[in-house]
């Protein structure tokens, strides 16, 4: 009850605009009995009274000195140091909203980009003791992501000792058909029983796996995905133990994923099956290596990740030396990494990029309004000595302007706020597929608190140095005085500021010239006017090679009749970011000529395909012949290699003719022609060699991935995809059917550099503008400091071209000044950006170059405008300036 009694009169005496009459009653008292005491000693009234008053010390010192000592003084006082500071941002709007404005860019652009890192490097992953969740296996040249073979999965887990548990699932997820009254295709997935438990996730509905269930020729179950459960099923109540026919064989649904449930590899999947791993059968299979799958494990308590390598190596050495063959045991490499690192580790790299300039901007705001406050403090430099001299202590003065900082820079959080919700829907909008976490980035409570500690540091950086300020006894002169070291100071803030911008603006500028490199260069092939058409034949149907081979010929003529048809052909996929298949350059041999030595030569490209692919595609066989449709049905194994694997296989020589073999004891292909070479790693990767094999009429050539139909035609997509529909709904009207344009591919695959060199451009466009904004502030500040000097100087002869040079001059030397220190910062900062160039180096002159103008141009402009409204001055009027 004391405690709430002092709080409440805590509270009190904050919000009570006068002081509290219990004091002066108090006082009262104490001099009333003090005038008694006089009296009955003999004194008179007027005696009486006047000795009280003097062995009492004071009536106002005492009031003020107990009040001081009052719960409440402190809170009290803040509360007028601000409801002053609100007094003085009233009678000054205009500094007032340049402030909050600079302030919330610089924490708006702040908070939105946080948001979106933060759940890349720094928020907990939504599982539970998520940091403790590893992806285990093994990774070679051809597979950077960790794999795990059903052959020695079982050997790992029964003998390792670093893990609590461990789990596994399918590499990917499949396409599966829904077969009922509403068919969907839909993606499929297998995980064994212990992957939710792992995780720490239940099922939102229903249960887990049990262990009976993940067994072989166990019961048919599965779990479905919220967004199944929601879109198709409309959140059925009665969903558990529904009976769903999933590419024709019944299975039993036993549970639903959370709403918000995520797979380690972020890849989403509908339905997922117990894995129902055969242990007898994984020995046998794939020639012994078993089939391969995704390996999860939580650590132990106090297990590291490097504690938890060097405790599997001995595994990993045995299972390597007893089931990989010797030439390729060097190329297998154990990796265990934490779940963070599998899931963000291609976009780690410019989120710290992004986070780094986004603070950049940031600094350079605090440094503008950092300068505007230095400049109000010296416009009311008269005014603090006076209240200096009336008794303010200096440590008063300092909290008075540091709560006025705090003010500023809440009200810009909460501008910035605003802001970054708007910002964040924009870079939703505007981010490519594949950026994880991106779609579940928010400004929530954690981001508010972050925004809100973000300003108050805002706050002690462009606060402190104005409230470190000391008014000079000088300041009570009629005259204003100047100070030459908040010039220097002021001018110290505009160097940074130009300085920082050069190295965003340097960086910006290396990534668009990267990405204009990207854009302009040859593909090899033609894009525009080149349709790919993905035909996803449902798998109960199509159930055998013959069935599928018979559909795609019937697609391809059907569709071959159709008018403005150039040419159309089957390809697993299309360059330059199509998935295909890739084999190891050692494992490929010319006949007469030895294998390279294991493990070297990087990889080699592969595409099957159908005759007039390449003329679909507009790649000019430079050297023999194309396929022709007498091959597909001709015994002959021929080929057509792409003229860069022609000179790494044959230098010097004339390929056709030649023989190949695409791994050992297999079978030997005829070159019957060369390609000319095309992009097919990608827009940025380095092109590999490759071979292109023929799809011919045998059944096998049409088993494993759906093939694509590549179409090329004079007419447009929105003309020939009906067509295209239609035809395909001749042969079978269940099938989806899917069309995309070459060009969209293409683009598709500059998203994400183009995402990140806007954002970086966008931050160092703000850089640039606050830059000059400062330097037009100083500039204009030191002219109205010399606004006397000018009128003598005009009244001595001087001219409007020499008083343009004299404060034009002050310019110049901080934009040389910052620019310089700017260039040096930059040269070092941009090799960073190494990674993300394309075709363009990290200190490229002709950039560097560029950026020095545009900066240059930019704060020459800001000077000259102050400088030319200083020519302009009267004389007369300068004279009688203070």
């Amino acid at each position: 009850m004391e405690r709430l009694r002092q709080l409440y009169q805590l509270i009190r005496d904050a919000i009570r605009p006068g002081r509290n009459s219990d004091l002066d009653n108090e006082l009262q008292f104490h001099l009333h009995q003090s005038t008694e005491a006089n009296l009955a000693a003999g004194m008179t009234q007027r005696e009486a009274r006047r000795q009280a008053l003097i062995d009492f010390g004071g009536v106002e010192q005492a009031r003020e000195e107990t009040w001081r000592q009052r719960p409440g003084y402190f809170v009290e006082t803040v509360f007028q140091d601000a409801r002053y500071a609100l007094r003085g941002f009233r009678r000054n709007l205009v500094f007032t909203i340049a402030v909050i404005a600079t302030l919330a860019l610089g924490i708006g652009a702040t908070t939105a980009v946080f948001s979106v890192v933060d759940r890349i490097l720094f928020r907990s992953l939504p599982y539970a003791h998520g940091d403790r969740i590893v992806s285990v296996g093994a990774v070679h040249s051809l597979e950077r992501q960790e794999f795990m073979m059903g052959g020695f999965y079982f050997d790992w887990r029964d003998n390792q000792r670093p893990f609590e548990t461990m789990a596994i699932q399918s590499t990917m997820p499949h396409a599966c058909d829904l077969v009922e009254n509403n068919p969907a295709q839909l993606d499929c997935l297998d995980f064994d029983a212990e992957f939710l438990p792992l995780l720490g996730v239940s099922p939102a509905v229903g249960r887990n796996f049990l262990p009976e269930e993940d067994r072989p020729n166990g019961p048919r179950v599965a779990i479905i995905s919220y967004g199944l459960w929601q879109d198709h099923y409309n959140r059925d109540p009665d969903i558990l133990n529904r009976l769903i026919d999933v590419d024709g064989s019944a299975a039993r649904v036993v549970g639903v994923l959370p709403r918000d449930f995520q797979f380690p590899t972020l890849q989403p999947s509908d339905v997922i099956f117990p894995f129902a791993l055969n242990r007898a059968a994984q020995s046998t299979a794939n020639g012994g290596f078993g089939n391969p799958m995704r390996t999860f494990a939580r650590l132990k308590p106090g297990v590291g990740i490097a504690q938890a390598k060097a405790e599997m190596e001995p595994l990993f050495d045995h299972t390597r030396d007893t089931q990989i063959p010797a030439p390729y045991r060097k190329d297998f490499h154990l990796s265990i990494r934490s779940l963070r690192d599998r899931e963000t580790e291609d976009v780690q790299f410019i989120a710290w990029i992004l986070l780094g300039s986004v603070f950049a901007v940031l600094l350079i705001a605090c440094a503008n309004v950092t300068g505007l406050m230095m400049a109000r403090s010296e416009a009311r430099e008269r005014e603090l000595a006076v209240r200096s001299a009336l008794g303010a202590s200096r440590r008063r003065l300092i909290r008075q302007a540091l709560t006025e900082a705090a003010l500023l820079s809440l009200a810009g959080a909460v501008a910035g706020m605003a802001l970054a919700e708007g910002l964040l829907r924009v870079f939703v909008d505007l981010a490519p597929s594949g950026i994880p976490f991106l779609k579940r980035a928010g400004l929530d409570v954690r981001i508010a608190l972050f925004t809100v500690l973000l300003s108050l540091a805002c706050a002690g950086l462009f606060g402190l140095l104005p409230a470190l300020q000391t008014p000079r006894v000088v300041a009570l002169a009629s005259r204003a005085a100047k100070s030459r070291k908040r010039t220097v100071l002021r001018r110290c803030l505009v160097v940074g500021q130009i300085a920082v911008s050069m190295v965003l603006l340097s960086g910006a500028a290396l990534l668009l010239k990267s990405f204009q490199n990207m854009q302009e260069q040859s593909l090899g092939m033609q894009t525009g006017g080149v349709f790919t058409t993905q035909i996803a034949l449902p798998g109960f149907r199509y159930d055998t090679g013959q069935k599928r081979m018979e559909f795609y010929r019937q697609a391809e003529e059907a569709i071959r009749r159709l008018p403005g048809i150039r040419a159309v052909a089957f390809s697993d996929s299309v360059p330059p970011g199509g998935s295909q298949s890739d084999f190891r350059y050692s494992e490929l041999a010319a006949d007469g000529k030895p294998h390279a030595a294991p493990g070297t030569g990087g990889s080699v490209a592969v595409r099957k395909i159908t005759p007039d692919y390449f003329r679909a595609l507009n790649i000019p066989i430079v050297n023999g012949r194309d396929f022709t449709d007498e091959d597909r049905s001709a015994s002959q194994l021929i080929v057509v290699i792409s003229r860069l694997m022609a000179d790494r296989l044959f230098p010097g020589e004339k390929p056709i003719g030649k023989r190949i073999q695409t791994s050992r004891n297999g079978a030997w292909y005829t070159v019957v022609g060369v390609a000319a070479n095309v992009k097919n790693g990608g827009l940025l990767e380095k092109d590999l060699p490759e071979i292109y094999f023929l799809r011919q009429n045998n059944v096998s050539d049409w088993d494993g991935k759906a093939p694509l139909l590549v179409v090329s035609s004079v007419l447009s997509q929105k003309a020939i995809a009906p067509w295209v529909r239609s035809q395909i709904a001749g042969i079978d009207p269940t099938v989806p059917v899917q069309i995309e344009t070459l060009d969209r591919n293409v683009s598709d695959l500059a998203e994400r550099p183009r995402f990140e060199t806007a954002l970086l451009s966008f931050f160092a466009f703000c850089g640039l503008l606050m830059a000059a904004i400062g330097l037009y502030g100083v500039i204009s500040h030191l002219a109205a400091q010399r606004t006397q000097e000018i009128g003598v100087r005009m009244a001595l002869g001087a001219g409007r071209s020499d008083i343009l040079r004299l404060i034009a001059r002050e310019g110049l030397r901080l934009i040389l000044f910052g620019g310089a220190i700017g260039l040096c910062a930059a040269l070092v900062l941009t090799q960073f950006l190494r990674s993300l160039l394309f075709s363009v180096g990290p200190r490229d002159p002709a950039t560097f170059a560029g950026v020095a103008l545009l900066l240059g141009s930019v704060a020459l402009l800001a000077t000259l405008i102050p400088a030319r409204k200083a020519v302009q001055v009267d004389p007369a009027v300068a004279l009688r300036s203070e």
